[in-house]
């Protein structure tokens, strides 16, 4: 068997304090697995911007024109991690056998693709990058994480424990990821259902390089939220179960109230009237905001607009031309 054409999809969004140092490991690493006989000097590195409003852009293309192992894809604006992730695999795939996904801010170790390589070697067609622990983060990340992982299994989500974006594809699942046309995508909850032969490799995550992370609390609940409601009825299930538990207890109360009445034994009950009132109303109007969620997001996949839209692409040689030039510095290297 050929050794596998790789490429590291990388998305960036605002990374410029961080691009070299992330190329310059990466490119390190590739040639390292190229010596080894793990993949074919025509794999690549390719970075995808998110629509960075800072120099990233320019900084992509820079190094695509100074290092030959480098690609760029430039998104049109700010879609969102998940989709310039997608960006980036299905325009890989085209020409790779295998895709790892990492993060720019080189939290996550590349020395174990290595691993990642040898299960894909072994017959796997996906791994999954899993963190040993999370002493990096801080408690209230931590605990909100370890509970949300255990919050999404018992609702019937199926997430690998620990797991980010951080994994390898083959060929053959990235044809059937494509096979998915949700447009509130959820990586994580979807590759899983993909099925096919997996394996994990344990890791321990690093501090950030430099800059500052994406993910403030504001986006982290929007980003649990929307896996929760892309991949789980339960909510709604909850919903009228509790609204079910209501009715019971009002017809109840109703009851006791009409006979209170009739024995004529009826005091002002203004203090209960007013909390019911409040307490149904709050519940009703939260009941309508989770069904809203869920309708407005049949309402975006209705639509079927584009998940993403690519403005530039870059690229500094042909296949061929990369493929010889890489070839040549891979024997100098290894000479």
């Amino acid at each position: 068997m050929e050794n596998p054409v790789l490429t590291i999809v990388v998305p960036c969004y605002n990374e410029e304090a961080v691009l070299y140092e992330t190329e310059r490991q990466l490119t390190e690493m590739v040639y390292s697995l190229m010596n080894e006989g793990l993949i074919s000097p025509k794999s690549s590195i390719l970075f995808v911007d998110d629509g960075s409003r800072d120099q990233t852009w320019t900084m992509i293309e820079e190094i695509v024109r100074k290092n030959r192992l480098v690609k760029g894809l430039k998104l049109s604006r700010n879609f969102g991690h998940q989709k310039a992730l997608l960006a980036g695999l299905e325009t890989a795939k085209e020409e790779a056998d295998c895709v790892i996904s990492i993060d720019a801010d080189l939290q996550d170790d590349i020395s174990v693709m290595r691993e990642f390589l040898l299960k894909f070697h072994d017959g796997c067609d996906i791994v999954y990058g899993v963190r040993k622990k999370r002493e990096k983060d801080t408690f209230f990340k931590r605990a909100t994480a370890q509970g949300y992982y255990r919050a999404m299994k018992k609702l019937g989500v199926d997430l690998v424990y620990n797991h980010a974006d951080y994994r390898l594809m083959s060929k053959r699942a990235l044809e059937e990821l494509s096979r998915f046309p949700e447009q509130n995508l959820f990586l994580r909850g979807v590759v899983p259902l993909i099925g096919l032969q997996t394996a994990e490799v344990l890791y321990d995550r690093k501090e950030r390089a430099a800059g500052e992370s994406k993910y403030p609390l504001k986006k982290m609940l929007a980003f649990a939220f929307d896996g929760l409601t892309s991949f789980s009825v339960v909510p709604i299930h909850f919903i009228t179960l509790v609204g079910l538990f209501t009715f019971l207890s009002s017809t109840i109360a109703g009851l006791y109230a009409l006979f209170v009445k009739i024995s004529g034994h009826a005091d002002d009950g203004w203090a209960s009237i007013i909390i019911s009132i409040w307490f149904l109303g709050g519940f009703m109007l939260m009941s309508m905001g989770l069904i809203g969620e869920y309708i407005g997001k049949i309402y975006q996949e209705t639509k079927r607009r584009p998940r993403y839209t690519i403005a530039q692409d870059a690229q500094q040689e042909t296949i061929s031309q990369q493929l010889l030039r890489t070839q040549q510095d891979s024997a100098k290297r290894i000479n």
